[in-house]
């Protein structure tokens, strides 16, 4: 995946911001790191003309928009919109179809709008999706390992890479945590990237859903592989330069306003359907 970061020891630090609540003093962060207060402090420069960190005296601070709310404070959060753009996604899924699903509030949405329909397959590194969709309408889910995160109950790691590696999918939903004109959809963290980036590879049609209010923000990772991505769900036509991107990658945008969307795009959900793979 590509990264705002440029070195292993700025992705170290970022990891540790995140994991102490956004911020943390210079000191903490080396002996964390077992490197000196000096090279956090290089580390800390490049970051912060990113406009990843803001230094303060003696600390760090991740800049507000790359903070991610707590899973339960996103789901409130905008919740017509997601409900309507879910409900959208959910109507090109029919019976019988396997689905991957991530961990986003936005696709917590999606497993709600898909309570109704049966026989799916579903891969998930998502508890709530799971819990969800589990042991009803003849659904067959599958959970990826490891241990779950605290704060959204996500599964990460080589356990949970490892299921995605081996099963294939007709359709895989995203959310993401931004999406910006020149560095197209951002993540708020490394391991949600290479679950992504995993799952992308092993699915047919890639659909990434977000409301508008996260056009032109930014977050710690961007996707790599853009072009895998084949159709955009949002609820209001994305401004140019976010336009430009999207045509740049080939992604056809679903505008949902209320019930109505924009149409031309169910031939690529069609694309090369075929049953899971173990």
């Amino acid at each position: 995946m590509t990264q705002k970061t440029t070195n292993q020891r700025e992705e170290e630090i970022l990891r540790e911001l995140h994991r102490a609540g956004g911020s943390c003093r210079v000191s903490a962060l080396a002996q964390k790191l077992s490197v000196s207060n000096e090279t956090i402090r290089r580390n800390v420069k490049t970051l912060q003309e990113r406009r990843i960190v803001r230094k303060v005296h003696g600390g760090v601070h991740l800049n507000e928009e790359v903070i991610e709310p707590p899973f339960e404070n996103r789901l409130s959060s905008h919740a017509d919109v997601k409900t309507a753009l879910a409900q959208a996604v959910a109507e090109t899924i029919s019976d019988g179809d396997s689905v991957f699903l991530d961990i986003g509030s936005t696709t917590a949405y999606v497993a709600l709008a898909l309570r109704n329909h049966s026989n799916l397959f579903v891969v998930t590194n998502s508890v709530f999706v799971a819990q969800t969709l589990a042991m009803r309408n003849n659904n067959r889910v599958f959970l990826a390992g490891g241990e779950l995160r605290a704060h959204d109950g996500g599964a990460f790691g080589a356990e949970a890479l490892d299921l995605l590696r081996r099963l294939n999918v007709q359709l895989a939903v995203f959310s993401v945590g931004a999406v910006n004109s020149e560095l197209g959809f951002m993540l708020h963290d490394l391991e949600e990237a290479n679950i992504a980036r995993v799952a992308a590879e092993n699915a047919q049609v890639c659909i990434v859903v977000a409301d508008s209010g996260k056009f032109n923000k930014r977050a710690p990772v961007s996707l790599d592989k853009m072009s895998s991505i084949d159709v955009f769900f949002t609820d209001s036509p994305p401004p140019d330069g976010i336009r430009e991107m999207l045509d740049k990658n080939e992604i056809e945008t679903v505008v949902v306003e209320g019930k109505e969307r924009h149409a031309g795009w169910s031939k690529l959900l069609a694309k090369n359907k075929t049953s899971p793979t173990p």
